[in-house]
Order: structure tokens, then C-alpha cells, then sequence
């Protein structure tokens, strides 16, 4: 399927529970000049564990990766991608809360466009990038109420598990870190316990009492 946006279009998938609806989300990918696209393994994994929990799962290409228009706009344009997936999901899907989520560049892109729109009541990120603290700041998380799921692999080289406990520790009781031993950043290894953290946070845990909240 394709989402129309200002430069032309976004290569997306949808894929609705098998049962009711609880909500609807939209999972962003790592960074395009690094391979990502939306069929990463992790992408796919938490959109399935997203899915079993009864969300309606949208994953899109960045813009100039696959066949999305466009081209690579360092974490900028994409944030307007971002917004583009949630317009098009709330105009699909006008009475189900929005969850946001993304993993590593697409955390990034996801968290700051999700902590930010009204329309999203929860947030998912996972393997944060925190040690490139250069490039990725993940203090705005202090500032938004809204529950966030972040899953992290132990050895992540791009922020282990004590490191982003260390980071995000201290922003709030409203984010939940799960840490995956023994897998890197790709949580190779251990997709089926990233799938099921996802699912569980959202089926029966913090993410689900937002959903029903709503």
C-alpha cells in the first residue's frame, strides 16, 4: 500500500489483529543509509507482538528507501513521514488510541514525533541508541505522562542495558525498560523475547490500561 505525502508517497504495510481492535500503532525502522527498512527483524518482531495484543500494526519506508519518494533528510523530513503514517491512520481508523514506536534511528524519529502528537497515548522504543548522545538526546522523555515500553538488549552496543538504565532511569515511573540478556543491538537471538515483551507491555501491562482508558 502506499500513504500519499508531500513528496509523493510511503511504501507501507497494514496488518489488522485477528480479532477486535484495541488500537492502532505505527513501528519506524532503523536508519535507511545503515540497511533499515521495515522489514528489519525487530520491526517486524514488535509489530507482531503489537498485533497479537489486538493493535492494528502499520509499518511505512522512510522516505528514499524501497519505493517511498523522497530522499534521506537525517531524522528531519522523517518526523513529517512520521506524522503522515498517523494522519492516514487516524483518518482509517478514527475512534482507536495510537501507539508510537520505533526501533534505534526510528526510535529517535518515532519517540520525539509521538511524545509530541496528541493523538498518540503510548510509546514503544526499542534499542535506544543513548551512547550516541551527540546525535540522540532522550531527555524530552521526562516531560510527557505517557507510558513508554523500551526494550533494550544487554549487550546493545550502542547502549547497554545499564547504560540506558543509567539514561532513562531517572525520567520517570512512566517507562518501563525491559533488558534482554545475552543479544546486541539486533537482539539477535532473542526476537521471540522482544516480541513478547512488546506484547505483554500492551496486552495486560501499562500500555494496555491506556488503551482501555481511552
Amino acid at each position: 500500500m502506499k500513504i500519499p505525502v508531500a513528496h509523493g508517497h510511503l511504501e507501507a504495510i497494514l496488518k489488522e489483529p485477528d480479532g477486535p481492535a484495541r488500537g492502532a500503532s505505527v513501528v519506524c525502522h532503523p536508519h535507511p543509509l545503515h540497511g533499515g527498512t521495515m522489514h528489519t527483524k525487530a520491526v517486524y518482531r514488535a509489530a507482531q507482538g503489537l498485533s497479537e495484543a489486538g493493535l492494528v500494526t502499520l509499518r511505512f519506508n522512510f522516505r528514499g528507501v524501497g519505493t517511498s519518494t523522497g530522499s534521506h533528510d537525517e531524522g528531519i523530513g522523517e518526523q513529517e513521514d512520521v506524522l503522515a503514517a498517523l494522519d492516514w491512520l487516524e483518518a482509517a481508523y478514527p475512534h482507536l488510541p495510537i501507539v508510537v514506536g520505533g526501533f534505534s534511528f526510528g526510535s529517535m524519529v518515532g519517540l520525539s514525533v509521538g511524545a509530541r502528537d496528541a493523538r498518540v497515548v503510548a510509546l514503544l522504543g526499542l534499542g535506544l541508541p543513548v551512547d550516541l548522545s551527540e546525535r540522540y538526546d532522550f531527555a524530552y522523555l521526562e516531560d510527557t505522562a505517557k507510558p513508554i515500553l523500551v526494550v533494550q538488549g544487554e549487550n546493545d552496543e550502542f547502549g547497554s542495558g545499564a547504560r540506558l538504565a543509567a539514561v532513562l532511569g531517572g525520567l520517570g515511573s512512566h517507562i518501563t525498560i525491559v533488558r534482554v540478556s545475552d543479544t546486541d543491538h539486533f537482539f539477535s537471538g532473542k526476537l521471540d523475547e522482544l516480541r513478547d515483551a512488546v506484547r505483554g507491555y500492551y496486552d495486560s501491562g501499562p500500555g494496555a490500561r491506556v488503551l482501555l482508558a481511552i
